[in-house]
């Protein structure tokens, strides 16, 4: 079964950057967008970012303007490059897959910790 995985995670203090990766083991077909969530410790887990077939995104309001999210088509990548990160960003932060065929593949999380 094809699988997500995510790389890139790691700890950063305030105000720095990382940049997180996702690729599929194999292919799938159909994808219609592909996004980021996170998830904090005794919190649900959210939408962070996503990006349609057409490289159109879609931001959570707490991601704007400091986090881009971007796609290659042909590796079936997507990567979220984070800057200005604060300590409420540290979460498990999870790729997903949509299919227009209403198929989910998700990635097993990576961890991000911002921390002084």
């Amino acid at each position: 079964q094809v699988q997500l995985v995510e790389s890139g995670g790691g700890l950063v203090r305030p105000g720095g950057s990382l940049t997180l990766s996702c690729a599929a083991s194999g292919p799938i077909l159909f994808i219609a967008s592909m996004g980021w969530y996170r998830q904090a410790p005794g919190k649900q887990r959210e939408l962070v970012a996503s990006i349609t077939s057409r490289g159109n995104p879609t931001y959570a309001d707490s991601a704007k303007d400091r986090f881009t999210i971007s796609r290659d088509n042909t590796k079936n990548t997507v990567y979220l490059q984070m800057n200005t990160l604060k300590p409420e960003d540290t979460a498990v932060y999870y790729c997903n897959y949509h299919t227009y065929t209403a198929s989910d593949y998700w990635g097993q999380g990576t961890q991000v910790t911002v921390s002084s």
